[in-house]
């Protein structure tokens, strides 16, 4: 009983801003090299794998355009979850962990975006259509837009970190739209082929080098995210310490302009305190 509640208390410490961020500076360091690492056997893997017998070569697009995707949704999840966490549980940390993630998760959906258009020119003939998914995806990079300038808007904290969360629960019914999309609507894109029932249709060849850019890229978010939620907490405290010393100036009396003795500075008035020709 005694290890489950030490450990429930190290796990409430990193409610801490000062905790979180000693712990962000290790971690950061070590994410970002296992990052690298993973990526660049990812990009080896996805470069040695074999090309398909239809798309041929722009197969590889495969290789970062579907972890962008995932990302996109996936950084959506967890802004879900941290809007729960400052509605429900109201957690210290739940709004920072939101804000923060808004930009990367734009980014992703963004990339997600263009190397879907570079890989449906030569495959659909076209760079867009508006397909449910197309739409769907689109829809989510619009709403990471809304909710960064929702949060940049308002100058109350606490008001833009109510207002983001209940924005961002109300979009996330986005997200399996955009995962059922394929299966619900006739689209150009192919039905779900890595996670489905009855196993992957993708040949391990290709499957492995895709996890591994997946994993990759997974790793990279995170130490975004700790690295974005870092930033924040050190913005919020600069802020609240410019906010103390205004208070403090404001509330301080003004320091009297009294010089020291027989200097006669309060007067303008010459040493002495005759003006001349007096």
């Amino acid at each position: 009983m005694s290890d489950i509640t030490s450990r429930l208390t190290g796990w409430t410490d990193l409610a801490n801003p000062t905790r979180f961020v000693g712990l962000a500076n290790k971690v950061v360091p070590w994410l970002a090299a296992i990052a690298a690492l993973v990526l660049a056997v990812g990009l080896y893997m996805s470069f040695t794998a074999p090309e398909d017998f239809q798309q041929g070569i722009t197969v590889r697009i495969m290789y970062i355009h579907v972890p962008f995707a995932w990302l996109a949704m996936m950084c959506y999840t967890l802004m879900a979850l941290s809007a729960l966490g400052t509605l429900v549980w109201r957690h210290p940390l739940a709004d920072v962990a939101l804000k923060s993630a808004a930009p990367i998760g734009a980014a992703f959906t963004a990339l997600a975006l263009i190397t879907g258009s570079i890989w449906g020119k030569p495959m659909w003939g076209t760079w867009w259509v508006w397909d449910a998914r197309l739409t769907s995806v689109f829809v989510l990079f619009l709403m990471y837009l809304g909710i960064i300038a929702l949060t940049r808007a308002l100058d109350d904290a606490s008001r833009a970190a109510w207002a983001a969360a209940i924005i961002t629960l109300v979009g996330f019914i986005n997200i399996p739209i955009i995962k059922f999309s394929v299966d619900w609507w006739n689209t150009l894109h192919q039905p779900a082929s890595v996670f489905r029932m009855g196993g992957s249709t993708i040949d391990a060849s290709m499957l492995w080098p895709l996890l591994v850019m997946a994993i990759g890229f997974t790793v990279l978010f995170f130490a975004l995210h700790l690295m974005a939620m870092r930033t924040e907490i050190r913005r919020r405290r600069v802020i609240a310490m410019r906010r103390v010393a205004a208070r403090q100036a404001e509330r301080s009396p003004p320091s009297p302009l009294v010089g020291s003795e027989g200097r006669g500075e309060t007067s303008g008035l010459p040493p002495g305190g005759v003006a001349e020709g007096g």
